[in-house]
């Protein structure tokens, strides 16, 4: 069965800086095929009609991947604001230039805490490999809910 439309596709991935080689990422992950943003746009038009067993790879610009940097979105606060419990690798929602971000904690120095509110590959080019391992049609719930349920996908 060919990635078409409403399609529950299962990947296998790795992703890697383009630049360096270095390995970033790698797992297996489900997507419903079909613009419901699951996935990169120019990696899910490279897998449309694609079947199990073949493969992509591609190389991702950083505005076609996670973004380029926002320098709007790199804060700090001073730490007697700072929640307690939270550590270096934590993440916190505050309040962006646009609503809502998540920011992670990327440094704690004095009375000072270092929030970054990019997605930690923002500015990367990437290399994005995969290889389709299973392709199915989606269930109505799964279109309506725009993602895949069960192994690999999204579980409520």
């Amino acid at each position: 069965m060919p990635i078409t439309p409403d399609s529950a596709v299962t990947l296998a991935y790795k992703i890697t800086d383009a630049r360096t080689g270095k390995p970033l990422d790698a797992g297996t992950t489900a997507y419903l095929h079909g613009g419901y943003d699951n996935l990169f746009p120019k990696v899910e038009a490279a897998l449309a009609w694609l079947e199990v067993g073949q493969s992509i790879n591609l190389e991702l610009a950083a505005r076609d991947a996670f973004g380029e940097r926002d320098e709007a979105l790199v804060r700090t606060i001073p730490k007697s604001e700072f929640p307690p419990g939270v550590k270096v690798g934590g993440q916190l929602q505050g309040a962006g230039p646009n609503g809502p971000v998540h920011y992670n904690v990327v440094k704690i120095k004095g009375p000072v805490v270092h929030l970054d509110g990019n997605h930690p590959l923002a500015g990367h080019d990437l290399r994005f490999v995969a290889t389709v391992k299973a392709v199915r049609a989606a269930t109505q719930e799964e279109i309506t809910h725009r993602h895949v349920h069960g192994a690999h996908g999204h579980h409520h």
